[in-house]
């Protein structure tokens, strides 16, 4: 048997017991080699680099890395159901404070939340929501969280952020996951009944994204504390851009911390470190407002010279000295995949209800403006994305309820789903037109929009969150070997590494070779054999006519999973490619990445539609909005391929895997038309579809309020519609002198209605339908002004 040099006799005998000849021939020339250029292909990779990617858990993400995704898997995940409690306070609570708020008043004239809102939220739990009971807190689901921030998110931006930020990334979910039994014992019940408010101070002027860069820091010494000689930590800190900062009085602080005379441990850099500090500290400075785009959610700089904390206030105790970034990295996970998707998704879902209302009341040329072509195609983008959004936010909700700590699927989430919602609101402004310009208390988009690039900035800004975390985390963390790999060059025993190196690798090669076969034998059927779960295969297609209807889909699904199945073998070998052929170069190969993450995020985006309608399966009606997501998703996903074969260095190989993926070209088309214009009428009519597409957003019915106006006009209109359209016939027809001679002018509109009414063509109802519809439409296109001053 070939000897093998090692540095342990142990480790020796313990390849001889457990390999055979051949496996270690395999060792030694082929596993051998391979790791040690495996090893310096690899990039340089620091501390929070290595963190960050061992943060989190591997979920379906992972499935969808495999390339033969198991579907089974995903239709046995149970959504998160609100419990009887949970739905209480959504309808009670949570309804009662979007009846208190005023946005208009918040954003233009106070510039916060009145006290009595302060108050309400304080005595109500909000700031508490994710504390256990024995705390004083609800202890409620992350499904309640997301259900609150997005039904708060319909009514004001400003309202919704401050009430999340202390449920996601904050002490209270710090303390909850990390703290000590004292720190738990102290905080928690004055976090759950408001007599503290958090905020998290984490970003630095020149430390953003980069947290290695992070200039605050806490030198561990000794020194006087209330009267004692303390062991504990002088700090100095920079911060901004911090949410609920200006009126915290717990602050969660995030700095490196330095120990030069080794008073804690060996190290003399333990690294970053999490701590709590009270505001009130003799050296803290809490500085003046940022105004982020006229939302007036308390957010401001602050900062510490020379303040002194005991060593027990880091947030875990001192064994948790330099471990921040890892738990910051588990914690972010809730603003990535809970708060965010959540305000993302109101914002969606408002807009679907109130746009799609908006274009049928107004009209042009006789016309609802949401019978015109390019008015129906925003609307059909409005309603796909904001069902796509729905469902990621239904998924990705319940896999943090079942426990995972979704660091990937919590990246997809942030960044697609504020993009969308980017799309959605720019496509509600183009629709409102004027009405949405016009700033006032009649305005319902124009805040929203004005916000929307908060939340693309926060919590991992977009641009890096696709071109660097999404498949650069992605590919390590959710590939089936590749962390396995990466984890085996770290061993400190050379041979142990390469006996763990040799598993891992070997696997992978048989993962490329099936990923190879899978790939151009699924391209060649596009997925015709490929496995769909257990019952799909029973779908009966229950359309009475061979013919499309705008009106019913019934379509079966199975072609969608065997299409995602094709696309997930085929980003499986297109992944392993690239890491194979780049190495360390594709982590500065951002563009490139981010066509990767793009994939990656539409095979989730559309497993969770194929999710969401397997889930609400019984609503037939809903077809059109699945098929109309499922096919631009396909569609987009294979542009995404598309763009990164054509930007690969190595152009051979690129021709080589195009021929594998695509074979007989692209296939996939965008919906066509006539899918789109049944997307369209979701929106346009009161229909039991556009509820369950609008579910869980504030709905006033008071004429006081604009969204409240806008259903009232909607539901006038419908039923005034026969009657106006009799109306604009005989109009058209010229059955009646429509001029007014004794004033020498055309007849205004009530004067040709009230003659049609007197000639007989309409009758009394059908005249009180038409005066009613009017009164209501003007409500709703009437704009606000105000005077020289803008008061």
């Amino acid at each position: 048997m070939i000897s093998i040099s090692s540095e342990s006799n142990y480790f020796k005998r313990l390849i001889t017991q457990h390999y055979s000849f051949w496996k270690n021939l395999r060792l030694q020339y082929v596993s051998k080699p391979a790791f040690n250029l495996f090893k310096q292909a690899l990039p340089q990779m620091s501390a929070t680099e290595k963190e960050a990617l061992e943060a989190g858990s591997v979920w379906w993400d992972g499935e969808l890395f495999s390339g033969t995704p198991d579907w089974d898997s995903l239709i046995n995940i149970k959504l998160s159901q609100l419990t009887p409690q949970e739905q209480e306070f959504i309808d009670g609570p949570v309804e009662q404070l979007c009846q208190l708020i005023d946005d208009w008043e918040i954003t233009q004239q106070t510039k916060d939340l009145p006290d009595s809102v302060w108050t309400f939220i304080k005595e109500n739990g909000f700031l508490g929501l994710i504390i256990p009971e024995k705390y004083g807190g609800l202890e409620y689901s992350a499904l309640a969280h997301s259900a609150m921030v997005m039904k708060l998110a319909s009514k004001s931006i400003t309202a919704a952020v401050t009430v999340m930020v202390p449920n996601s990334l904050g002490p209270g979910k710090l303390i909850i996951e990390y703290g000590t039994q004292q720190q738990k014992k102290h905080y928690l019940p004055r976090l759950a009944s408001g007599k503290e408010i958090p905020a998290f101070a984490l970003t630095s002027p020149n430390a953003g994204s980069d947290a290695s860069s992070m200039t605050d820091y806490g030198i561990v010494c000794h020194e006087q504390f209330n009267g004692k000689q303390t062991l504990g930590i002088r700090l100095n800190w920079e911060k901004r851009y911090i949410t609920l900062g200006p009126v915290c009085t717990l602050l969660g602080l995030a700095f490196k911390l330095y120990d030069p005379d080794k008073l804690l441990s060996n190290k003399t850099e333990p690294g970053i470190t999490l701590a709590l500090i009270p505001t009130n500290l003799p050296g803290i400075t809490i500085g003046r407002r940022h105004y982020p785009l006229s939302q007036t959610f308390q957010n401001g700089p602050n900062s510490g010279r020379d303040v002194f904390i005991p060593i027990d206030w880091i947030i875990g105790g001192r064994d948790y000295a330099g471990k921040g970034w890892r738990m910051l990295m588990e914690s972010l996970a809730d603003g990535r995949s809970i708060s965010l998707p959540a305000l993302s998704t109101g914002a969606g879902k408002l807009a679907s209800r109130t746009t799609g209302a908006y274009a049928r009341i107004r009209k042009q040329f006789n016309r609802p403006i949401g019978s015109f072509g390019g008015v129906s195609e925003a609307l059909t983008r409005i309603a796909g994305n904001t069902y796509i959004m729905e469902a990621a936010r239904n998924l990705t909700i319940s896999s943090i309820d079942l426990g995972e700590k979704p660091s990937v699927a919590g990246a997809v989430v942030k960044y697609h789903m504020t993009e969308k919602m980017r799309q959605i609101v720019n496509d509600a402004m183009d629709i409102y037109g004027g009405a949405a310009i016009c700033m006032g208390p009649r305005n319902i988009m124009g805040r929203i929009y004005q916000a929307v690039p908060i939340s693309i900035t926060v919590e991992g800004a977009n641009i890096l969150t696709r071109s660097m975390i999404i498949f650069g985390q992605g590919a390590v963390r959710c590939h089936p070997y590749v962390f396995k790999e990466i984890n085996s060059t770290h061993e400190k025993n050379k041979v142990k590494g390469l006996i763990h190196f040799d598993k891992a690798f070997s696997a992978h090669v048989i993962h490329v070779v099936r990923s190879f076969s899978h790939t151009f034998s699924s391209a060649l059927t596009d997925g015709f054999f490929c496995k769909t779960p257990e019952g799909i295969n029973a779908e009966k297609n229950t359309r009475k006519s061979k013919e499309r209807s705008a009106k019913q889909y019934q379509f079966k699904t199975k072609k969608y999973y065997q299409k995602l199945s094709r696309q997930s073998a085929a980003f499986a070998l297109l992944s392993d490619f690239c890491m194979l052929t780049l190495g360390g170069k594709l982590k500065q190969m951002e563009n490139l990445s981010g066509r990767l993450a793009d994939i990656l995020s539409f095979l989730y985006l559309n497993s969770a539609v194929l999710k969401q309608y397997h889930h609400d399966q019984a609503y037939h009606d809903d077809q059109h909005l699945m098929q109309w997501s499922c096919e631009t998703l396909l569609y987009d996903t294979q542009q995404a391929f598309s763009g990164v074969l054509a930007n690969l260095p190595n152009q051979y190989l690129a021709g080589f895997l195009r021929f594998l993926i695509f074979p007989f070209g692209k296939r996939y088309q965008q919906p066509d038309d006539q899918l789109s214009h049944a997307v369209a009428q979701t929106l346009l009519s009161e229909s039991a579809s556009r509820d369950r597409l609008t579910q869980g957003i504030y709905k006033s019915q008071s004429n006081n309020d604009p969204l409240g106006r806008l259903n009232n006009a909607l539901s006038k209109v419908i039923a005034a519609e026969k009657a106006e359209i009799k109306l604009n016939r005989l109009v058209k027809k010229q059955v009646m002198a429509l001029y007014n001679s004794d004033e020498n002018r055309p007849m205004n509109f009530n004067e040709i209605v009230n003659l049609s009414n007197q000639q007989g063509y309409i009758s009394d109802h059908e005249l009180k339908l038409i005066y009613e519809a009017q009164l209501a439409r003007n409500e709703v296109i009437k704009v606000d002004d105000f005077d020289q001053n803008l008061e």
